[in-house]
C-alpha cells in the first residue's frame, strides 16, 4: 500500500509515516516545509511539498496514494495559516483532492468531542469536516483522539518543570483528563488502513491514564527529582485574555477558551471499548515522562 500522510512532519505524522514504513509499506511524507522531513526522507518516505492553504498543491501531492492520512492541524495558526484556513476549507480541499484522485480510502484525525454545538471553533470545524468527509463518497476512517501527551503534557507542563522553569496551568489544574501517545494513536490508524471493517468508522482514541494537570507536574517532579514550580492563569483572566486576544490571534484565544472547557468539564476516557477493537498496548504516561526525562539527561 502506498500512503500519502499529510502534516508528516508533526506529532502523529512522523508516528504514521514511521509505523507505515515499518510494516513494510510506501509512504509519501508531505509536508508544508520538506526540508523538516529529512529524517522521513532517510529512513525510506518519500518527501513532497503541499499547503492546505493552497489547494492547487494537494492532488499533486497525493497523487499515486492509495490512502491519505490527514494529520495536521491549524490551532494556533494565525493569517493564512489560521485554523479557520488549514482547519476548514484546507481539509475540505484535501477531501476533494483524495475524490479527485480516486484515493481508496481517507483516514482524518479529529478530536474527542466534537459536535455542531462544541464552544469553541476548533471541535466544530473538526465536527463539519467529518460530515463533509462522510457526504463525500470516499472510504473514511475518522480518528477522534484525546489530549496528545507530547502537547498537553509534555509541552504545557512538563517540559517547563524538566528546564527547571515554572509550569503555568490554565485554570485551577484539578480536573482529571485523558492523555494518549502519539504513538498509540498512530498504531490505530496503520490497523485501520488494513482492516476492510474499519471503512467508514468513527474510532475514538484515548491512553490509560486520567489525571488532573497537577497531578501531571506532580508525576513530572517524582520522576525527574525536581520540585515543581507552578504559576496558574485563573479562569476569570483567561476569558479577559481570551476576548481580547480574540481579532489579533484567535488561535491562541480559542486555546485559553478550551483551556476554561478542560477546567470545568468532565475530560476522562475509558479506552476498553475501543482496546477490543483495537488491541494495542498503550502507552503509559509514567513510561512516556521517563522517555523525556532520558532524552534530557545529558550524557
Amino acid at each position: 500500500m502506498r500512503v500519502a500522510v499529510v502534516g508528516a512532519t508533526g506529532s502523529l505524522g512522523r508516528e504514521v509515516t514511521r509505523q507505515m514504513l515499518m510494516t513494510g509499506h510506501q509512504v509519501i511524507a508531505i509536508a508544508r516545509t520538506p526540508a523538516k522531513a529529512a529524517d522521513l526522507e532517510a529512513i525510506g518516505a518519500e518527501v513532497r511539498h503541499a499547503d492546505l492553504a493552497e489547494p492547487a498543491s494537494l492532488g499533486p501531492a497525493i497523487r499515486g496514494a492509495d490512502a491519505v492520512v490527514a494529520a495536521a492541524h491549524a490551532l494556533l495558526g494565525r493569517g493564512r495559516n489560521a485554523s479557520a484556513v488549514v482547519d476548514d476549507a484546507g481539509h475540505r480541499a484535501l477531501i476533494d483532492a483524495a475524490k479527485s484522485e480516486r484515493v481508496g480510502q481517507f483516514v482524518y484525525t479529529s478530536v474527542i468531542g466534537v459536535s455542531a454545538a462544541h464552544p469553541i471553533g476548533f471541535w466544530r470545524r473538526k465536527y463539519e469536516t467529518e460530515r463533509y468527509l462522510e457526504a463525500s463518497g470516499l472510504r473514511y476512517t475518522i480518528l477522534r483522539p484525546t489530549a496528545f501527551m507530547e502537547t498537553h503534557a509534555h509541552e504545557l507542563i512538563g517540559k517547563a518543570i524538566l528546564d527547571g522553569k515554572p509550569a503555568v496551568i490554565f485554570g485551577r489544574g484539578e480536573q482529571p483528563a485523558n492523555f494518549v501517545a502519539a504513538r498509540d494513536v498512530a498504531a490505530v490508524a496503520v490497523m485501520a488502513l488494513s482492516r476492510p471493517t474499519s471503512t467508514n468508522e468513527v474510532i475514538e482514541i484515548g491512553g490509560p491514564t486520567n489525571l488532573s494537570r497537577h497531578e501531571v507536574a506532580a508525576l513530572y517532579a517524582r520522576l525527574s527529582g525536581r520540585s515543581p514550580k507552578l504559576r496558574h492563569v485563573s479562569l476569570g483572566t483567561l476569558r479577559i485574555m481570551s476576548a481580547l486576544l480574540g481579532p489579533f490571534h484567535p488561535g491562541i484565544s480559542e486555546v485559553m477558551r478550551a483551556s476554561i472547557v478542560f477546567d470545568t468539564t468532565d475530560q476522562t476516557f475509558d479506552p476498553a471499548q475501543m482496546l477490543r477493537r483495537y488491541p494495542i498496548q498503550l502507552t503509559h504516561l509514567d513510561d512516556f515522562v521517563r522517555d523525556r526525562i532520558t532524552e534530557t539527561t545529558p550524557r
